[in-house]
């Protein structure tokens, strides 16, 4: 498969847009917003429920907290972006054996404040905008905290060193 080539905006595109390539992710405007597009060095974990919000709580707890979309619905629906993923293959398939749905190789993911294509739903929103985290964190991060929640292992908060 080919590797997407990164977009080269006008000044008429969005500030939106030109804020996330800014941050060296390649993106590409759509009729419903601007998207995320997946590499070798940047993607998506999509977690659902009960998971999402384990998850979210475990990342919190040990200081590992990175960009997160909310997707509106009635499941609670969240997307972590991350780094990491060219040496994180077993990682990746951990994940999708868990049921976490993982976007990469060029999959697009809708980057606040774009519209869900799903339908009438909304717009997605930042629940932890990129500039509010402390970094992009690995895979590898998001595959420990969705092992935790298979496993109902409690949260500790992070040693102070």
């Amino acid at each position: 498969m080919e590797k997407p080539v990164r977009t080269t905006f006008s000044s008429s595109v969005s500030s939106a847009a030109q804020e996330y390539q800014q941050r060296g992710w390649t993106v590409a405007e759509t009729a419903n917003g601007v998207c995320l597009i997946t590499d070798d060095e940047i993607a998506g974990i999509e977690v659902t429920g009960e998971t999402a919000a384990f998850v979210r709580r475990f990342l919190r707890a040990n200081g590992m907290t990175g960009p997160v979309i909310e997707i509106p619905g009635a499941e609670r629906r969240e997307i972590h972006i991350v780094t990491g993923v060219r040496k994180a293959a077993m990682a990746i398939e951990a994940l999708r054996a868990a049921g976490a749905v993982v976007y990469t190789d060029g999959a697009g993911i809708p980057l606040p404040p774009s519209r869900m294509a799903a339908g009438p739903a909304g717009q997605c929103n930042w629940g932890v905008a990129p500039s509010e985290a402390r970094w992009v964190p690995p895979v590898v991060a998001l595959g420990a905290a969705v092992r935790a929640a298979a496993k109902g292992v409690p949260q500790r908060a992070r040693m102070a060193s």
